[in-house]
């Protein structure tokens, strides 16, 4: 993996180098077009050098450079100046002599690799700028990608709560039925199965469509009734323009489970569920009203893990919705808004 990592760099250090060569042919075009390809071939010839010192610079040098070491970092700066200087002379030198670099002027040596630092020094420049630019964006994918697996690890943490407190919940209901030795136990287990089928392969990936998550609420308030007699009052309407719409797999379901739980079965009179779903133009609203007897004189409502779970999912999944609680007397009423255009 370091050898791949080392020949990425490299291939880097090469890509910002004809980057300087085009900077320095552009202004050579402007400066002096009768010499344009003459001194393209020399800055090219230099570029090379350049390339290779500002490597070991970048990558070796510097990163070694401390106080704990100061004679060791005072010598490689030492170094890297005669390199910038009198080494880049050379390289003009070899390049004269192989009949690849093209001299102007009549400048004398001290003028001449003057000239050349001063070549190095911009090729420094150039060569940090556009490490510096392209790290730091480096650096930002990689921590919005930190962040995005973070987030993902704890929404899976939250279903992996939700889900089987769904269940359990479910099999309190199965046991009371078995309890009391009602013919609708295997009917109950049946729909378990079937619910459990859809929970283990239809929900694993990110979205499912509305449809699935409308049939997943059908069942479980048709399981739900299993347990109770004909006092108890449901209703569940929607009204949605494309069912095929996408949503994250069992996000509503907490809500529905929360009026049976919290409400209906704590409900000694008359106890009822009302549940109405309407998705139109990517905005979803779902409202869930149920009878509950628990009630403060401040109307502050106690939320428990599912309510819990599910405010800190939608806070993960989506930037624009709004959940809202109320408890009054007689009636606890949850209302659920999400704009489903706006998912994180």
């Amino acid at each position: 993996m370091k050898k791949l990592s080392d020949i990425r760099r490299i291939k880097f250090y090469l890509w910002i180098g004809l980057g300087f060569l085009l900077v320095g042919m552009l202004t050579n075009l402007s400066e002096d077009p009768d010499t344009f390809w003459k001194r393209a071939l020399d800055d090219g010839w230099r570029t090379v050098y350049v390339t290779a010192v500002n490597y070991v610079l970048f990558e070796y040098s510097i990163p070694r450079l401390g106080w704990k070491r100061f004679i060791k970092s005072f010598l490689l700066i030492v170094l890297h100046i005669f390199m910038y200087s009198f080494g880049l002379y050379v390289w003009r030198y070899i390049g004269i002599r192989l009949s690849i670099y093209s001299p102007f002027g009549t400048v004398n040596r001290e003028e001449q690799i003057s000239v050349q630092m001063g070549f190095s020094v911009g090729s420094v420049l150039f060569f940090g700028i556009v490490r510096h630019i392209y790290n730091y964006i480096r650096l930002k994918q990689t921590a919005q990608q930190l962040k995005i697996e973070k987030q993902q690890a704890e929404l899976n943490y939250l279903k992996s709560q939700t889900n089987p407190h769904f269940l359990f919940n479910t099999l309190n209901n199965i046991y009371s039925l078995a309890r009391d030795k009602s013919d609708l136990a295997p009917e109950s287990i049946l729909r378990l199965s079937k619910m459990l089928r859809y929970m283990l392969y239809e929900t694993s990936g990110p979205f499912i469509a509305i449809a699935q998550e409308v049939k997943i609420i059908t069942d479980y308030i048709a399981l739900e009734k299993l347990r109770y007699d004909d006092s108890l009052r449901i209703n569940f309407n929607h009204d949605i323009e494309d069912m095929k719409q996408s949503l994250p797999p069992l996000l509503l379901i907490p809500l529905v489970e929360n009026a049976f739980k919290h409400g209906v079965s704590e409900t000694r009179s008359q106890p009822f569920v009302d549940l109405h779903l309407s998705v139109n133009k990517r905005h979803l609203t779902f409202i869930v009203k149920n009878s509950s007897e628990t009630f403060t004189e401040q109307g502050a409502v106690k939320e428990n893990i599912g309510l819990s779970n599910l405010r800190r999912q939608l806070e993960l999944l989506y930037n624009e919705y709004n959940l809202s609680v109320e408890q009054s007397k007689a009636v606890f009423t949850a209302i659920l808004k999400i704009d489903l255009a706006s998912h994180a």
